[in-house]
């Protein structure tokens, strides 16, 4: 995600916009399509052939409309993505600070060695489940592991699934051994359920893209049109339809890779959630309750600075 400043700095947002690697891809395929526009423009105005190429540009108009509609429908279903995976992570924070406080309030004062495992484990699933949804958990990411956690994530293929199964072994056993009573079992239990809840959530926007068809066939679309745009506009506006077709072409490519950017909103893109940032706050929200430790002081951060 890109950290600026809501509506201050109007010309600043846009000159840190044309560094994007979003805004690079635009701009290379409109200078492509200046060029190709200036070709056909040129040969046709050179060699008169005007007159062989008349192309009702009503049609193009039809079409502008039928690709914006469909264009309208792909932000928005890259957007829906991004906002229910945001709505997860925030669900997912309060979810870990209520199942902390459920921890730090139904077990004795004096026992601390709950209070640091339920942290370790809370703090290990979101670390964990940061890096689950962009390439695998890395173990590097997690904190207070031992040589035998080590070993045991190791050979697990869904680490944050075992690392709530954890977290469930050692409630299951504290209610066994008359550490908890049945109704705080229960309510503990509901906030645990939740962890999976959203693990799942989460793989299910991960693992269930755009369908394919779609995808494909709005580029085709959008290539296509702009391929033909040239033939529909040099009779009329000779020479301008290079910067014409450069500029239409910018508007309707710009909308389709902003939406494919934010597709999958887990992963290193410029706008994809900061997921590893969460997860950070968790862990010193998790400890700053259960074992009062304050939390690291997050530093200001820079304008424009990217937070993953």
């Amino acid at each position: 995600m890109i950290y600026y400043k809501t509506n201050d700095n109007w010309f600043g947002d846009l000159r840190h916009l044309a560094k994007s690697w979003t805004m690079v891809r635009i701009m290379r395929s409109v200078v492509f399509i200046g060029v190709y526009a200036a070709i056909v423009c040129l040969t046709i105005e050179w060699l008169d052939l005007g007159r062989y190429v008349d192309l009702n540009t009503s049609v193009f108009s039809l079409l502008g409309v039928i690709l914006s509609i469909l264009l309208v429908f792909r932000t928005n279903s890259a957007y829906d993505r991004w906002w229910e995976a945001r709505k997860q992570w925030g669900a997912l924070v309060n979810n870990t600070r209520n199942l902390a406080i459920y921890v730090h309030s139904m077990f004795p004062q004096d026992n601390t060695d709950i209070r640091r495992v339920m942290g370790k484990h809370i703090s290990n699933f979101c670390l964990a489940l940061v890096e689950h949804l962009r390439e695998g958990t890395k173990l590097d990411q997690l904190i207070y592991l031992t040589d035998e956690d080590r070993a045991e994530y190791a050979a697990k293929a869904h680490v944050p699934n075992h690392i709530a199964l954890q977290i469930f072994q050692r409630l299951a056993e504290a209610h066994r051994n008359g550490e908890i009573n049945e109704g705080d079992y229960i309510n503990i239990k509901a906030q645990h359920q939740s962890l999976l809840d959203i693990l799942g959530a989460c793989e299910r926007i991960k693992k269930t893209p755009i369908p394919f068809s779609y995808a494909v066939y709005l580029k085709i679309f959008i290539t296509a049109y702009a391929v033909l745009l040239p033939f529909a506009l040099v009779n009329t506006f000779h020479l301008m339809s290079i910067p014409l077709s450069m500029f239409i072409f910018f508007a309707l490519l710009g909308v389709e890779l902003l939406g494919e950017e934010i597709e999958d909103p887990f992963g290193l893109d410029c706008n994809d959630l900061p997921t590893g940032d969460m997860a950070q706050t968790i862990r010193g929200n998790v400890f700053e309750i259960l074992e009062s430790r304050h939390p690291v002081e997050s530093r200001e951060r820079e304008l424009y600075e990217k937070v993953f």
